[in-house]
């Protein structure tokens, strides 16, 4: 299953230091297409090739990325990179688009490490709290779009073991074990906030299923909406049953995930180029969970031609956009618009995560305010999902 990468003072540290047409390639040496009639990327200001660096494997959680690439990519097995025309409503915008993998692929770093180290990355996936939690070192990011209203975090538990466990706080009273990947810091709120008690965590998860299987669901464990209830409901054969859960926005964490951000550099540099893409970004994410297929296709053959040991299949694909409506995980934001921040939101999350790493040795940029880790400044407020 997905191991993320963690905020954590080894984190810190390493930070210190159409589906069709595709072939193998070391390389990718053509030339952008012009632009068709649309959108002009290359005339706005954006590089030959815009490089987006996620943090893991292929996957439907990427999807309205994989929906920005156009027939004939290329994947490169090396690398672990999709590259192919970037394209706008069906037509080419005169750049290319370069997705990344991450995880495995850049040694399970930080994607706001790989910003820095390699400024050639125009958009890195980032999160609220990650942002929030480099504010006040060397290696600040600003979010300029948000695909994820609501972060697919979550804890579940076995509902036939604990039928009247309803949310994650109900866990408490129980004394269940919760298993999770230490250092995650929405963890670290949910013990300060009292919804669970430190002794009853465990930050020993490896982000396999064993554990939590051979427990016989007399543990919870954490995972992700779009990804764990599908899997050990309908593919992993050692449970084959449902799974409850509660996401960690619902118990007050309510950091936004796999936003794009950028660090204060390149937002300087591209502005005129973001002002232009974002607004291609947004449509793309209406389009991909309008429908999925084809992206969900190039998802499934970067995966294969990866071979680097990660298994994902078309059923978990389709699963998790429909979890994405289901759940409301993407969904347009309180004024209405896809892909936009609520300002309020994220002055509240400052205010809750802030303690949180204070008491962890975070170093918090004084004064911080949300226009500091989030704009919407890009955002076409006409894009909508329907």
């Amino acid at each position: 299953m997905k191991f993320r990468p963690l905020i954590g003072a080894a984190v810190i540290a390493s930070l210190a230091l159409a589906a069709c047409g595709s072939s193998d390639s070391a390389t990718d040496t053509t030339a952008p297409a012009a632009a068709a009639e649309g959108v002009d990327l290359a005339a706005a200001g954006c590089p030959a090739t815009v490089s987006i660096q996620t943090d893991w494997n292929p996957e439907a959680e990427h999807g309205n990325l994989y929906q920005l690439v156009g027939p004939g990519y290329t994947v490169d097995a090396s690398k672990l990179s999709v590259t192919g025309d970037l394209m706008a409503g069906g037509k080419t915008t005169g750049v290319k688009v370069e997705i990344r993998a991450g995880g495995p692929a850049i040694e399970y770093a930080q994607v706001t490490a790989q910003l820095y180290k390699d400024p050639s990355i125009l958009l890195g996936f980032t999160s609220t709290d990650e942002s929030v939690s480099h504010s006040g070192d060397e290696f600040p990011t600003t979010a300029v779009v948000a695909p994820f209203n609501i972060n697919p975090q979550m804890i579940m538990w076995d509902p036939a073991t604990y039928p009247d466990v309803t949310k994650i706080a109900d866990l408490k009273d129980k004394g269940v074990k919760v298993r999770y990947f230490g250092g995650a810091a929405y963890m670290d709120y949910l013990i300060a906030s009292g919804i669970l008690d430190k002794k009853q965590t465990d930050g020993t998860y490896d982000g396999m299923p064993a554990a939590f299987v051979a427990a016989a669901g007399k543990d919870a464990q954490q995972g992700f909406g779009t990804a764990e209830p599908y899997f050990y409901e309908k593919v992993l054969s050692d449970w084959m049953k449902p799974v409850a859960y509660q996401y960690v926005h619902d118990a007050g964490w309510t950091a936004y995930a796999q936003s794009l951000g950028a660090t204060p550099a390149n937002l300087v540099k591209y502005d005129s180029c973001l002002k232009a893409l974002v607004p291609v970004i947004q449509q793309a994410t209406v389009d991909y969970v309008n429908s999925p297929d084809v992206a969900n296709a190039i998802v499934l053959d970067a995966v294969k031609k990866y071979n680097n040991g990660w298994a994902y299949d078309a059923g978990q694909a389709t699963a998790a956009v429909d979890q994405m409506l289901k759940d409301k995980l993407v969904a347009n934001s309180p004024d209405g618009t896809l892909g936009s921040f609520d300002i309020d939101r994220v002055t509240k999350f400052i205010e809750t995560a802030t303690p949180v790493y204070t008491a962890t040795g975070g170093k918090v940029k004084a004064g911080l305010t949300a226009e500091d880790v989030v704009t919407n400044k890009y955002i076409d407020p006409s894009i909508k999902l329907g």
